[in-house]
Order: structure tokens, then sequence, then C-alpha cells
């Protein structure tokens, strides 16, 4: 009977190697995608010039991809040791921080949803403060100039934002940009055949509709706005596209610590039943 008992255990108690290796290249991809966030982060952030350095932290895109590339560097570091290793520990940490991850993912997203003029206010302080840095930043300069092309948009509310950068306030009479806006607010005709650079110069002296004919004169946060709107379908596929790796490898950690612990009570219960095996 006791051998009857323990090889019933041994049937339902092991730790499948399938659950355990796909678990490890799941998370060994996301670590290498994390390395070269990293990587990319690092070597964005030391290439710039020594006053860029502190100019904006807080809406620099370099910055950003090296905390997203750490965090994710050592969750899936725990991941990949874990299962590698069967280590409950890291397995719990790595399945913790994911269930985290989610959560305020979840959060973010019904918060920005609910507090839809909050989040509104945010953005605009963010696009204010990228303005007010345009020139200290390359890769600012570039994102900003790409969703104002994208978009058809300039400045966060209306064109006349720009006044907040040095280069662009119209008290800067040194300057040949001043009271004028960026080249990617310019609107472009594709019948044009010399690119007039020089377009956005002085714009801001004229009202809405003088300035309409050479600039966009609508904001990009209402812009913005209306593009989530009509692309919710297509963001929400990204946001599942986001969460469906999460919750693999949410499961695919629960099941392996699971086996674990199963397979650790085996042996424990054969240890104590070896030496009276009539029990």
């Amino acid at each position: 009977m006791a051998k009857r008992r323990r090889g019933q255990n041994d049937e339902f108690s092991f730790v499948s190697p399938v659950v355990k290796y796909v678990l490890f290249f799941f998370n060994l991809l996301f670590w290498v995608i994390a390395l070269l966030l990293v990587s990319i982060g690092v070597y964005a952030r030391v290439t710039k010039h020594g006053e860029a350095v502190t100019a904006c932290l807080t809406v620099d895109p370099s910055v950003l991809l090296v905390v997203v590339g750490v965090l994710m560097f050592l969750i899936t570091f725990c991941g990949c040791v874990g299962s590698l290793r069967e280590n409950i520990c890291l397995l719990q940490t790595f399945c913790v921080c994911l269930n985290i991850i989610f959560l305020l993912q979840l959060a973010a997203g019904i918060l920005g949803f609910v507090f839809s003029d909050k989040a509104r206010h945010k953005v605009n302080e963010v696009i204010n403060k990228a303005i007010i840095h345009y020139r200290e930043d390359l890769d600012l300069q570039n994102l900003l100039d790409f969703g104002q092309r994208e978009f058809g948009c300039c400045g966060a509310v209306s064109y006349k934002d720009w006044s907040m950068n040095m280069y662009f306030n119209c008290s800067q009479t040194r300057s040949q940009e001043g009271c004028g806006v960026p080249y990617s607010c310019c609107l472009i005709s594709k019948n044009e055949t010399v690119i007039n650079t020089m377009c956005g110069y002085g714009m801001q002296n004229h009202d809405h509709e003088e300035a309409g004919l050479y600039i966009y004169t609508s904001g990009c946060l209402d812009k913005l706005v209306n593009w989530i709107h009509s692309n919710l379908f297509i963001l929400g596929a990204v946001a599942l596209g986001l969460a469906i790796p999460q919750l693999v490898g949410i499961f695919l950690s629960q099941q392996l610590i699971n086996q674990i612990k199963d397979q650790i009570k085996l042996q424990q219960y054969n240890v104590q039943h070896r030496s009276d095996p009539w029990n």
C-alpha cells in the first residue's frame, strides 16, 4: 500500500520541463530586449551636450528608456534564473512584479479614463515643458518636430505657446526666430520645389486667420485627444498585446512554483516514510 501511495504522488508531482524552459526562453527574450533598451538609452544620454544632461530629465526619452530597461532587466533576470534553477523565491519575485505592473497599467487606464481632465492637464504640462527645453535637447526637439508634422499642429493649445521658449519669445528681438515658430509648424505644399525653412518666422505677430495661411495654428493637445478617440480600437489592441505576455509570464511562473512545491512535499513525504515503509 505504501508503494502504491508513493507511486500516486510521483504521478502528480513533477516539474514539467516544457513549462520550465518555455518560461526560461520567454524571459531570456525580454532580458535581451531590456539590455538593448538600456544600451540605447545610455548611449543617447552620454552623447548629449553637457547642458542637456540637467535640462529636462522628466521629459527625456533616453532616461525613460534606461528606467524601463533596468526594471525589465531585473524582473526578467529573476524569471530566467528562477526558472532555470527552480528557485521559488526568484519565481515568486518575478510573479509578484508582473502582477504589480499589470495592476498599475490597469489602474492607469481606468484613472486616465475617469480623470480625463486631469490627464489632459498633465499632458499639457509635459508639452509645455518640452517646448521650453526645445533647443536644449536634440532628441526632444526631434520628437516635438515629428509630433507637430504628423498631427498637423503647433504648440500645446495654440501656436502662440512657442512664446514660452526663449528663442521664439517675442521679447528676444536679437534672434531671427523671435516671435516665430519652428519649421515643423509650417504648411508644406506637395508642389513646393524650394523649401522655405523660415516660413514660421514672425508668425506669432499675426492673428489666427492670417497665420493659418502659412502654419498649423491648432494645438497638439486637441489633435492628440481627437486621435486617441478615433483610434480606440487600435489602442485597445496594443494594450492587449502588452498585457498578454505579462499574463503568460504570470501563468507559467505560478504553474512552475506549484510544481516545485509539490515536488518538495513529495520529497519530504518520502523522507518521513523511508524509515517505516508500512506507514
